[in-house]
């Protein structure tokens, strides 16, 4: 032990590694911390993109002549509002 404290080298090399781990863990923290906030834009995303499908299928049936289009109080389809609120990821895990 002594021999490490009178040995600039040694000390350095120390420093070093101990700057090197820290440095990965908090890259490691930084990148988990960025995956979850994209996780959630996708989620926005999809939810917004599948709620547009339902108002493009409802349309498309009224233009049909399929159905009346389920247009609740609020004068969103219930399919519409159906697809809003579904999630893939919650699909997925049904599917399982």
């Amino acid at each position: 032990m002594p021999s490490l404290l009178r040995s600039p080298t040694a000390l350095l090399q120390a420093l070093n590694l101990a700057a090197l781990g820290g440095m990965t863990w908090y890259f490691k923290s930084h990148h988990e911390y960025n995956l979850q906030e994209h996780e959630a834009r996708m989620d926005e995303l999809e939810g917004t993109l599948r709620g547009h499908i339902g108002l493009i299928e409802e349309a498309l049936e009224r233009l049909e002549g399929k159905g009346k289009g389920r247009i609740g109080a609020d004068g969103v389809g219930g399919k519409t509002e159906e697809l809003y609120t579904a999630r893939g990821k919650d699909d997925k895990k049904e599917t399982k």
